[in-house]
């Protein structure tokens, strides 16, 4: 793409960013390869917006990749921060906060009985994957195609159609040892999932997929994988990284009335800051140290300005008429994508959507990874040259804060037509 006469920071940041940094960036999909552009750097953001180093200003449906659900930087959470700064930023100690933290938590999922706080969502896994594997002496984990939860060797891992097929490393450097306890099996498949428990320790999957774009579990699914996981003695993981406290108070299990042995968190429990936390059944967490042999620790677990912004977002969520607003929200930008006449199918729970560039609903990654990215590319290229800032990739979803109102939305409605027009 040709560069604009108002992205002359951003290129000279990027250039400046590949001499020391890997990919110029900290994540590789921040690069915005998967759109055909190079990244923009962005020098805050404030509410809905979010606003570049050249000075362009961009309605934002990334939310930083989720925790942005009161918007950016929410006075309710700046002001307890400020508090907080002041009392220090790190202490290698147990806090009352943390007990107030998972007190939090632990209200509004009532699945998890004990908690434990991490740094990241990844962590989080990686223990929740030990400690199954613990607390059930098995070594296989089953997980679904194209489903992604973190950076982790063990689940990096693809393989075609199958419910007893093994994982093959999808990242060089990934060794085929660390993958070959895990179980590939597509996303919706119950059939397949029944198969591949058979002698598993745990089954992890995202209750909603967000990370093949949103894929919405089928009728039955999770139901029907809660009752495989009572029949096979293996354990059910709901990575709720991204739905937690999103897609409701209680997360997807509220939402569908199913109920984990494991859940991971991340994202909006930290509010914007790094965190993550995965908890469930006392008599499964038990095992973890050290209470029990699993061994799982962190230097800045439960850190204070962590809990502290967390705490904030939590209660703040807590609100009534909250989660309708969101929903309301999340129901406006879908109108607004259907109504713009781009050959879409648009996939929501609650506020978070994408819309994939197919005529046929999207169940499975296989689904995903047929539908037109060079479309969607040039459909984000549009947005961002009009300033509405989408996820950078066909496979993320959107997201709706509290915030976003009519300014907001009737931007971004301008934006698609402009941006559908160039394309044509």
């Amino acid at each position: 793409m040709p560069a604009s006469p108002t992205d002359t920071r951003s290129r000279e940041l990027f250039a400046r960013a590949k001499q020391s940094l890997v990919g110029g960036v900290n994540s590789p999909v921040r690069a915005m390869r998967g759109i055909g552009r190079d990244p923009i750097f962005i020098d805050r953001a404030e509410g809905t917006r979010v606003f570049d180093v050249d000075g362009n200003v961009y309605v934002d449906y990334l939310a930083s990749w989720g925790p942005a659900i009161l918007g950016h930087a929410p006075p309710v959470v700046i002001d307890d921060l400020r508090d907080a700064l002041a009392r220090g930023t790190s202490y290698g100690a147990p806090t009352e906060r943390e007990i107030v933290f998972a007190e939090a938590v632990r209200d509004a999922m009532p699945s998890i009985e004990r908690l434990r706080m991490t740094s990241s969502g990844s962590e989080a896994v990686m223990g929740a994957v030990r400690l199954a594997r613990a607390a059930t002496g098995r070594e296989v984990i089953v997980k679904t195609e194209g489903g992604y939860h973190g950076a982790i060797d063990g689940l990096l891992a693809q393989a075609g159609s199958g419910a007893t097929t093994l994982g093959v490393p999808t990242s060089p450097g990934v060794t085929a040892g660390a993958t070959a306890a895990t179980r590939l099996v597509p996303y919706n498949d119950l059939a397949a999932a029944e198969v591949a428990l058979e002698g598993a320790a745990a089954i992890i999957l995202e209750p909603v997929a967000g990370n093949m774009g949103v894929v919405p579990p089928a009728p039955g699914y999770l139901e029907g994988l809660r009752a495989a996981c009572d029949r096979t003695g293996a354990l059910l993981i709901l990575d709720e990284v991204i739905t937690g406290f999103r897609v409701a108070r209680g997360g997807a299990q509220e939402r569908y009335g199913v109920k984990a042995d494991l859940t991971c968190m991340g994202k909006i429990i930290g509010g914007g800051l790094p965190v993550g936390a995965f908890g469930g059944r006392a008599d499964v967490m038990r095992e973890l140290a050290p209470e029990g042999p699993c061994y799982q620790a962190g230097t800045l677990s439960g850190n204070p300005l962590a809990t502290t912004a967390g705490l904030a977002v939590i209660c703040r969520l807590a609100a009534e008429g909250t989660y309708e607003q969101l929903e309301e929200n999340g129901a406006r930008l879908e109108a607004i994508i259907r109504d713009s006449g781009a050959p879409v199918t648009v996939q929501r729970v609650g506020s978070m959507l994408t819309p994939f560039f197919t005529d046929s609903p999207v169940t499975n990654y296989a689904d995903a990874t047929a539908c037109d990215t060079d479309a969607y590319a040039r459909l984000a290229r549009g947005l961002l040259a009009n300033g509405v800032y989408p996820p950078p990739s066909q496979f993320e979803a959107w997201f709706t804060s509290t915030i976003h109102g009519d300014d907001e939305f009737r931007a971004t409605e301008q934006a698609f037509a402009r941006a559908l027009e160039g394309m044509a």
